[in-house]
């Protein structure tokens, strides 16, 4: 493990000179709030080498690093997100295995399931629910963190012959950069939805105005006990809880029965501001705004169905890679405005 300044300068050179990289990172989602990135697995030709993030080294000479490759990494949307969110990190570059084999036609495409398919290796299913913030890790983490980068070069290379035998290297190199593109953009938050909860959809608007404030109290408790928001309370606690206050009826048998007085006080507290909020402030009820299609529309959207399903079928693949059933919507309403949005390769097949 790579935890201090003197063990990432002595691993820094063979890094930049790598011929190639590979990534993944790990994260304490399940047992922190907010998460954070508690490792970073990197093997280049001959190591697989562990950073740990949560040390007090220096950063930003890797991440340099990092940036003057092209990364070989495995569905990296979850890690893209995390690196540019915590360390403000976009790769110049990457190569996604699993995206590769989804274009490729591949129906099983996790890790475990591509190297044994590709490379004849079975991979341990690992620590699912590790949690990745403790240290030192135990043998079996380690082992299953340096697997997820290990064979990602043998495995990229081997798929790679594959999308150029069959013309589709130009479509992944495309798809890996709007996936960055995708990933790593601002991330707009809309404060008068982010609260609404599963289930919320059901509570009049006295009930949403509750609701509200439990939900902000219930992230502030999430940051200070450090835990996911479900640890404190699930959705659909609040949603009772809220439905219950606003009709004024008793809620103590939704509460967990070990709930700390303090928690309890701060909730009770929570409601009641919810409960003042003047009706005319009370949140909206959201309703959908449903587009009903034309008739010519609904020509046109079965129109590019019927050739997206054909194109997908004659290549063997997943008909959701080449348009969405939203997009396809967008598409019938008004070609012109969002085919620019479809990727070039997605294009041409519908042309």
């Amino acid at each position: 493990m790579i935890d201090t300044e003197e063990q990432l300068a002595e691993f820094l050179p063979r890094l930049r000179a790598a011929a190639w990289v590979a990534l993944d990172t790990e994260a304490d989602s399940l047992h922190a709030y907010p998460e954070k990135v508690c490792l970073i697995q990197i093997s280049i030709a001959g190591e697989d080498r562990l950073v740990d993030p949560l040390a007090a080294i220096q950063l930003d000479p890797l991440l340099d690093a990092l940036n003057a490759h092209e990364l070989i990494m495995h569905g990296a949307d979850y890690d893209l997100r995390l690196l540019e969110k915590h360390h403000q990190f976009i790769p110049s570059a990457i190569f996604d295995t699993m995206l590769a084999a989804r274009l490729l036609g591949e129906r099983q495409f996790g890790l475990r399931a591509l190297v044994e398919k590709f490379l004849g290796v079975t991979l341990d299913k690992g620590p699912q629910k590790a949690d990745w913030a403790q240290r030192p890790l135990t043998p079996r983490m380690d082992a299953y963190a340096r697997n997820d980068t290990h064979y990602l070069k043998p495995l990229a290379d081997r798929i790679r012959v594959d999308l150029k035998k069959n013309g589709r290297l130009g479509w992944h190199q495309e798809t890996c950069a709007q996936l960055i593109a995708d990933c790593t953009g601002p991330q707009v938050v809309d404060a008068d939805t982010v609260w609404r909860v599963k289930g919320s959809s059901i509570l009049g608007r006295p009930a949403l105005s509750v609701l509200r404030r439990l939900w902000e109290w219930r992230e502030e408790e999430a940051v200070l006990g450090n835990r996911p928001p479900y640890f404190v309370l699930k959705h659909e606690t609040l949603v009772n809880l809220a439905e219950a206050a606003a009709a004024h009826r008793p809620f103590d048998s939704f509460l967990p029965a070990k709930m700390s007085p303090r928690r309890r006080a701060g909730l009770a507290k929570a409601i009641r501001n919810g409960l003042s909020v003047p009706a005319e402030s009370h949140p909206q009820l959201l309703r959908r705004k449903l587009h009903r299609p034309s008739e010519d529309e609904f020509q046109r959207y079965q129109q590019l169905e019927q050739r997206r399903n054909a194109r997908a079928q004659e290549l063997g693949i997943d008909p959701t890679l080449i348009a969405s059933r939203a997009m396809l919507g967008d598409l019938a309403r008004d070609w012109e405005k969002h085919a620019p949005e479809l990727m070039t390769w997605q294009r041409e097949l519908f042309e």
